[in-house]
């Protein structure tokens, strides 16, 4: 059983890499989710309406016991299932002017996106290096490229992560294993529900948000074997907003 695993699965972009990965590419994928068990289900009941399979699993990204032992409970009961594709999608947003950010808002951003990297990925790193093959695909952010005011922290985070892609990418890649990330711009999600999208589509070139599906088009192309010969790079998706 070949599978692919995804953070923050249970909405927004991470629903719709589930979907991607599991109708297009066959996997069996584990959609991860910390607090809303059922949007999870949600996410799997879509897998299963298309006749493709999967399963959700609860875990704190950010808390490595909590990562390890979900994964490994998982493992232990699935001893034949190959994991070939991590797609480290959780994030949260704590925005705020630094000035008068607090410690614990700093901390639970770069924990969630950075820390929780760390915690799946080196899960099953030694893994992918003994089968020899993988796809390891970061979900990062304009911000994390260009940075955003009001979003220190939440920048931090995602330009760790850009430092980690190209890194790892070079350690790992003569195992035919790839790691990419992908920066989304303003993105349709729950995230981007407040927004005053009428008034950012003016410094949008495509002048529009983007869509979710558009954003897991991109990472199933980035988890197949088309992509085999991308490794370490940064593919802005963001409707010309930043290049």
């Amino acid at each position: 059983m070949k599978c692919a695993v995804v953070t923050g699965g249970s909405r927004g972009i991470g629903r719709a890499i589930c979907k991607k990965l599991a109708v297009e590419l066959g996997y069996h994928v584990l959609i991860n989710y910390q607090g809303n068990e059922e949007a999870a289900k949600e996410t799997l009941a879509a897998l299963k309406d298309e006749g493709a399979t999967g399963e959700i699993i609860k875990f704190n990204v950010g808390d490595l016991t909590d990562v390890k032992q979900a994964l490994q409970r998982w493992s232990d009961h699935h001893p034949e299932a190959i994991v070939e594709v991590i797609v480290n999608n959780a994030g949260i947003a704590r925005d705020g002017l630094f000035m008068w950010m607090s410690p614990e808002d700093w901390s639970s951003v770069l924990d969630v996106s950075l820390q929780g990297f760390y915690n799946v990925t080196h899960f099953f790193i030694q893994k992918l290096l003994r089968q020899r093959y993988g796809r390891i695909i970061n979900i990062v952010s304009v911000s994390g490229v260009k940075g955003t005011a009001g979003q220190v922290n939440y920048s931090a985070a995602k330009a760790g992560l850009v430092g980690a892609t190209k890194a790892l990418a070079q350690e790992i890649g003569k195992r035919n294993i790839t790691v990419n990330a992908v920066a989304p711009g303003f993105i349709r999600s729950d995230m981007t529900a407040e927004m005053d999208e009428k008034e950012l589509r003016k410094i949008i070139p495509a002048n529009r948000f983007g869509e979710a599906e558009e954003v897991a088009d991109l990472v199933c192309f980035l988890a197949s074997k088309k992509a085999s010969y991308i490794t370490g790079e940064i593919i802005n998706i963001n409707g010309g907003i930043y290049a």
